[in-house]
Formats: C-alpha cells, sequence, structure tokens
C-alpha cells in the first residue's frame, strides 16, 4: 500500500480548513461505526482496516492506558544502542523547528513503536505526559490501536490520523502524521518518526513532509552503510587474498556479500547462523566467523581436508583455533606456533631452539615442546623434518604485515591492536615484535589521514606514543572534539617524562 492510497481521505480532507467541523464528522462516523448503527459517511479504508485489527486485539476505545514498556532510567541506554541514533540530528532539523513553531510535538519510535524520543513545546508537552504520549511508551496497534506511530508501522506506509480516527476517544483531540524508516541493509523496520499536535494546528501536508524526512533519513543511513562496509572491507580483505583464487566471498555481519572473487554467482545475502549454505549455482561454501563479519569460502575437495589454524597473537592472551577448536595454549607452544607461522616453509629444531633461547636453546627442549603441540593439532596440521606448520594459517599479526605491503595503512592499524605476543621474551618474537611496531607507527605517521593517525592512538601500540598525539594535535580540525582529547592526552604524556 502506497502512501497516496493509505492517505487518500476526501473526508479529513475536504474538512482540513475547518478543524471543529472535521472533528465533528469524524466523531459521527466513529461512533456509528462501534455502534454498528448507520453512519453518514465511511471510515477511510487505512481506519477502517486499523479499528478492525486494534478490535481484534481487545483494545477498549475508553481505556487510553498505552503500556509503559521502559522506565525512565531506562530509555537513555536503549536511544544509545538504536540504530536511529545516528540519524537524529537530521531529524531534529528537519522536523523540531516546525514543530517548535505550530505547537507540536516530534517523536522517533522503534520498530515496535515504542517511542524513545520527544521533543517540542514545554507547553504541549505537558498537555502529552497525562495521556501517555512520551518516552518509554508503547504505541504500536496491538498496545493502544489506531494511531499514526503504530498504524505507519503495521501498513509500512505513511499516515495521517486526524482527531477521531484514533480507536481510543482520548486521543481525539490530537491528530499526527508518521512515516515508518527501514534499515538500508535489510529492509527491515527500523521505527517510524512521527509529528503530533491538537486537532486544530496539524495541516494536511504534514504527512508529506514527515514521509520525506524518512526517506532523508534512510539516505543517511545507507550512507553510513557504505562507510561502514569500506571499514569493513579495509580490514577483512586479507582475510579473501589468502584464499589464494580459491573462490570465496566477505559477507557483512548481516550476511550482505560485500566483495567476492570473479568465479561463479553469488547472491546478494547469505545465512550466517549456519556453518555451511547452497549457493544458487549448487555450489556449497562454508561460513567463516571473522572479528567482523564472514568469510564466505568455497572450498574444492583437496582444500577441504585441509585444516584451518586461526591465530590471535596481538596482546596479553594468545588464542589458536584449528577447525573450530580452540586449543589450550602455553606462552611457549604461542612462540613455537608464531614462529612457524613467519616461516611457511619451516624450521629445524636447531633454528627453532635459537629462536626461542638465542645461544642457550636445546634442540631437545624444543622437540619435547613441539612433540606435545603436534599432539594438540593432528598430524595433518603439522610435518616434521624440517617442523612445517600445512593448515591453513590465518594469523593476525600476518594480516597486518600483508595490509602493510599492499600499501594499506588504514587496514594494518586496523588489524594491529596491540603488540604481538607481550609477554614473549622470546629473541626471535621479541625483534618481530618491534619491527612490526615500528613499521605500522612509521607508516601511521607519514599517512596524510588523521582518521587512521586516531584509530592507532587508541591501539595498545599507539595510546603512550608522544609522536602521534603531536600529529594529532596538529592534524585535527579545530572544531574536532578529538583534539582536546589528544591535546589534553599529549600534556599528560609530557607529564609523565
Amino acid at each position: 500500500m502506497d502512501a497516496e492510497t493509505v492517505n487518500n481521505a476526501p473526508t479529513a480532507r475536504e474538512l482540513a480548513s475547518d478543524p471543529l467541523a472535521q472533528f465533528a464528522v469524524l466523531r459521527r462516523v466513529h461512533e456509528s461505526t462501534l455502534s454498528g448503527s448507520p453512519s453518514p459517511l465511511s471510515p477511510r479504508p487505512v481506519i477502517s482496516e486499523s479499528w478492525q485489527r486494534s478490535l481484534a486485539a481487545h483494545i477498549d476505545p475508553d481505556d487510553f492506558r498505552p503500556p509503559i514498556v521502559y522506565q525512565p532510567d531506562e530509555v537513555a541506554d536503549v536511544r544509545d544502542a538504536h540504530p536511529l541514533h545516528a540519524v537524529l540530528p537530521t531529524l531534529r532539523e528537519l522536523l523540531l523547528s516546525i514543530a517548535d513553531e505550530s505547537r507540536h510535538v516530534m517523536i522517533v519510535t522503534d520498530a515496535e513503536g515504542t517511542i524513545l524520543w520527544r521533543e517540542g513545546p514545554a507547553n504541549l508537552c505537558s498537555q502529552a505526559d497525562p495521556v501517555g504520549l512520551c518516552e518509554g511508551t508503547g504505541w504500536s496497534e496491538q498496545a493502544i490501536g489506531t494511531n499514526a506511530m503504530g498504524t505507519a508501522l503495521a501498513v509500512d506506509a505513511p499516515v495521517q490520523i486526524y482527531s477521531a480516527e484514533h480507536l481510543v476517544r482520548t486521543y481525539h483531540g490530537w491528530t499526527c502524521a508518521a512515516a515508518p524508516i527501514h534499515d538500508p541493509d535489510t529492509g527491515d523496520l527500523l521505527g517510524a518518526i512521527d509529528v503530533s499536535g491538537l486537532l486544530d494546528t496539524l495541516h494536511p501536508a504534514t504527512v508529506s513532509l514527515v514521509n520525506a524526512t524518512a526517506q532523508l533519513a534512510e539516505s543517511h543511513l545507507r550512507r553510513r552503510m557504505e562507510w561502514l562496509d569500506g571499514q569493513l572491507l579495509t580490514k577483512n580483505m586479507p582475510h579473501l587474498a589468502r584464499l589464494r583464487g580459491e573462490p570465496g566471498a566477505l559477507l557483512t555481519p548481516t550476511g550482505r556479500v560485500i566483495a567476492a572473487d570473479r568465479l561463479g554467482r553469488w547472491p546478494r545475502r547469505v545465512a550466517v547462523d549456519v556453518e555451511r549454505v547452497l549457493l544458487d549455482d549448487g555450489r556449497e561454501a562454508e561460513v567463516e566467523p571473522l572479528a567482523e563479519g564472514y568469510l564466505l569460502r568455497v572450498r574444492s575437495s583437496s582444500a577441504a581436508r585441509r585444516p584451518t589454524l586461526r591465530l590471535s597473537f596481538l596482546g596479553d592472551n594468545p588464542t589458536a583455533v584449528i577447525n573450530g577448536r580452540k586449543l589450550p595454549l602455553t606462552l611457549r607452544r604461542a612462540e613455537i606456533l608464531a614462529l612457524l607461522a613467519l616461516h611457511p616453509t619451516g624450521l629445524t629444531a636447531e633454528q627453532l631452539a635459537f629462536q626461542l633461547y638465542g645461544d642457550d636453546g636445546n634442540p631437545t627442549t624444543v622437540r619435547a615442546e613441539i612433540h606435545r603441540l603436534r599432539g594438540q593439532l593432528g598430524g595433518e596440521a603439522m610435518r616434521a623434518k624440517p617442523y612445517q606448520l600445512c593448515a591453513e594459517v590465518d594469523a593476525d599479526f600476518l594480516n597486518v604485515r600483508r595490509a602493510l605491503h599492499a600499501g594499506d595503512v588504514a587496514g594494518a592499524v586496523a588489524a594491529c591492536p596491540a603488540p604481538l605476543l607481550n609477554r614473549s621474551d622470546a629473541p626471535a618474537i621479541r625483534a618481530e615484535r618491534e619491527q612490526l611496531v615500528a613499521a605500522v607507527r612509521t607508516a601511521v605517521l607519514g599517512h596524510a589521514d588523521p582518521e587512521v593517525l586516531w584509530t592507532f592512538a587508541q591501539s595498545e601500540t599507539g595510546r603512550d606514543d608522544v609522536a602521534v598525539f603531536e600529529c594529532l594535535t596538529s592534524r585535527l580540525p579545530a572544531g574536532d572534539p578529538r583534539r582536546a582529547v589528544a591535546t589534553a592526552r599529549l600534556e599528560w604524556l609530557l607529564g609523565e617524562d
């Protein structure tokens, strides 16, 4: 049902210039329809259908109590987590000034019709409070009957409700217009925006303004989604690259395909709550979770037998996962895995001993440790003579290296939240850790984008770096609030010296 069909209201519109006459007619229609007596006019189809749904939900036209879904102290947290929080400035800019001037309130709900924001003139808000038109209350049709917010969500189209078209009599003194807002990623309803006022204040064209504002909000959300897609691509392209020609695709956290190879046809969206999916062209693909999003891969029969080893070694708590199974991991075994990942052609026991212990290294000790490690991994994941990982390795520190080699500084920073194996004193690990940090730092300081510099400054590697914060204070625009944060942090670091 489109907006014109839903709002095709000859009775209400013809009398819009005389709200009191309009109210008198609509009240007679309301009373006659609900009592079953002959009516001078029929309600609009959108109203008649909404009344039927509301009455089927056992809404009492004489009971005006909308349910309290969130207590006042809960609303702020719900707002902060809601996707429409990002477009609130846009909604305010377009609607709130008009609401103030014409004695209306602007309302934003979630997809269930719960009011999350209500803003407008104080005197009108004080009249809205006693009838439950306030934050935290539920305004779906199932909760309070026909109203612009709930009905717009029910029919998924913009709606204007005039005075006595509300099912509940308490709201016959109000007129409101609302339009739904959709998630540009999934197409799902996110909520509705509404402008409400007393029956003699709302212009019939208000619904068009509200609908245009909803469309602008969706456009803003779409641009934000595209920006987030770009960030996700920057961070996760190394995962796609490591497939080395094997068919695969990158997915968003909702399963939308944002990058893929050219082999075969890829769907727009993939279910991510399963481990395997069947593609439209008959290929079977595996869904592998990443730190953000998913990797979809179509394996050959030989690749399917090759285990996957995922190493997360940047920071204090290294983890290793083999084919989805987390391994018990000591620091020494993490060091061995890191060194073997850094040397894909393999290392002898003597080479490993030197890299782990220096000149005092004992190959016999290393062989015993690797024997236990191979027992955990399985023989198909590691071979001997030399010791070599034959699993497909996905290591966070290697992803940082690849991003740097590709000139992707933003990707390297995003993939490097902390140094490699912080607690390790092994000579080779310490050297690799220092070189990786130095390489990322040099790339960041030479990069023109202050966003990359800011991201690096929030990491464990960059948060205590004076040079980084000196660059931030000079590169961030004067009006950017992060500049004040960077200046304060720089002053604190200099004071610590």
